[in-house]
Formats: structure tokens, C-alpha cells, sequence
């Protein structure tokens, strides 16, 4: 249930965002498989926790706006992700998804990690 609470949440923001004054039919799904398409994973690695090259993404992303503004305009490594190349809606999707990733479990819980 918290799942669907988030990416309800996704929606809503990615909606207020994009302006289109309805909420957005967002897919986590769709939003997996778009962040392997255009190759999110190589360097965020393939549930967003972050790799050499990439910052950590999930669980937890940072909020829609600040997510959706680095997207489409950064000048860093990175390149820009312009609505040509990346539409808003799969770009809300993406969010969907990666709001999806669950946090992993606490060390405490491991028991190899607690001789």
C-alpha cells in the first residue's frame, strides 16, 4: 500500500510540475523499463543505488522537481535530457519507479553481519 501512496504522490507532483492541471497516469513499470532503455542503469546503476560514475537515485529520490530540473538541464557529466529525447510523462514514470525501489534491510537484521 505505501508503494501505491508514493507513486500516487509522483503523479500528482508530476503533474503540477509538467502544468497539465491533471494528475498523470504514471507507470513504474513503464518507468523501469524506459530508465534501461535510455540507459539510466549504466551509471546509476540498475535500482538507482548509485554507481562510480552516478549518484545514488532510490530508494528515497529526491524531490520531483529538483529530479525533474537536473534531468533537463544539467551541464555536468551527465548530458541533458531534453523532452524530445525523454518525454515528461516516461520522465514521471521514471520518478514512479524509482520511488518504488525498497530500502534495504537494516545490518541489524543480518545475522552474518552481527558476529
Amino acid at each position: 500500500m505505501v508503494g501505491v501512496v508514493r507513486v500516487g504522490m509522483a503523479a500528482l507532483a508530476a503533474s503540477l510540475l509538467i502544468g497539465t492541471g491533471a494528475a498523470l497516469a504514471v507507470s513504474a513499470e513503464n518507468g523501469k523499463k524506459v530508465y534501461m532503455a535510455v540507459g539510466c542503469w549504466g551509471c546509476h546503476g540498475t535500482v538507482g543505488q548509485g554507481g562510480v560514475t552516478g549518484p545514488k537515485l532510490a530508494p528515497d529520490p529526491m524531490p520531483y522537481e529538483t529530479f525533474s530540473a537536473f534531468v533537463r538541464t544539467t551541464n555536468r557529466t551527465m548530458p541533458p535530457y531534453r523532452e524530445p529525447v525523454l518525454s515528461n510523462s516516461d520522465l514521471a514514470d521514471i520518478y514512479a519507479y524509482l520511488q518504488t525501489v525498497p530500502k534495504p534491510p537494516d545490518y541489524k537484521s543480518i545475522p552474518l553481519l552481527n558476529q
